[in-house]
């Protein structure tokens, strides 16, 4: 796997969601966003449903049709390839909309580690992620997979990060992606090492969050791929004690800053 970088592309709060304007609004928003992450030399995008808020652990129906929409109106306008992730857990309409759109992968924020969110206990199942994604042919969509996630507390408090990644791999994930503790805080570098130690060097690690010009070549010692969106956008970070995110949703993604990142990382 060479060094990737994916661009998370948030999208504007959607139907049913505080802040939700209409479907024009949430498309401009995104395709400028698109269009800077693709000028800047960014690898890949990936569609995410960050900003509706209170999330659920499975997304809504009416959500999740718009959020195909958009991705249909987004893949129209783009030469890179797509991936998904619908916050918080709802992998089965993932799997759904990534077979009917051509995606590449879908990101499970909970697939071997059960975990205590503020919207409720969510139990692993990898199993049931692997099945659902035979039952859907969906074979060849990538299953790239959280562990010790953000915004979550283990419900196994003794369940070590090594122990995630073995288990990870070998309960069908693609990859794994390691995160700090919030949106925005990169991952511990000896965490990073424990994963790499764990699965080996011929497995894909992806940094989830966290990443910036400042650390992205030494993440990338440790990592094959780099999932960015926060520190590209617009504006000044928020107090990560009052924000679940550290950038407003109309927060848009600097083109200058990807370049910034890119030439970094290209280095």
């Amino acid at each position: 796997m060479n060094k990737l970088i994916i661009g998370a592309l948030h999208l504007n709060p959607l139907i049913g969601y505080e802040g939700y304007l209409n479907y024009e609004n949430i498309l401009k928003k995104a395709l400028l966003d698109l269009k800077s992450f693709e000028d800047g030399g960014i690898d890949m995008i990936i569609v995410e449903n960050n900003y509706n808020l209170p999330h659920r652990i499975n997304e809504t129906e009416e959500s999740n049709i718009m959020m195909e929409l958009l991705l249909k109106d987004l893949t129209k306008h783009s030469r890179l390839p797509f991936g998904i992730s619908i916050l918080w857990n709802d992998y089965k309409s993932a799997f759904e909309i990534a077979v009917r759109n051509n995606l590449k992968f879908i990101r499970v924020p909970v697939f071997v580690d059960s975990v205590k969110t503020s919207f409720g206990d969510i139990i692993a199942n990898p199993e049931d992620v692997i099945n659902t994604r035979r039952i859907l042919n969906a074979e060849n969509i990538l299953i790239y997979a959280d562990i010790h996630v953000k915004h979550a507390v283990m419900l196994d408090q003794n369940k070590t990060l090594g122990y995630s990644a073995k288990e990870a791999r070998s309960k069908g994930a693609d990859g794994i992606i390691i995160t700090g503790q919030w949106t925005g805080d990169s991952p511990n570098l000896d965490d990073l090492k424990i994963a790499r130690n764990a699965v080996g060097y011929d497995f894909p690690i992806i940094i989830g969050s966290g990443a910036s010009k400042e650390n992205v070549k030494q993440l990338l010692e440790c990592a094959n791929a780099v999932i960015v969106s926060t520190s590209l956008k617009e504006g000044e970070l928020k107090d990560k004690n009052e924000e679940r995110n550290l950038k407003p949703y109309d927060a848009k993604i600097d083109v200058h800053k990807v370049k910034e990142f890119m030439a970094e990382v290209n280095k």
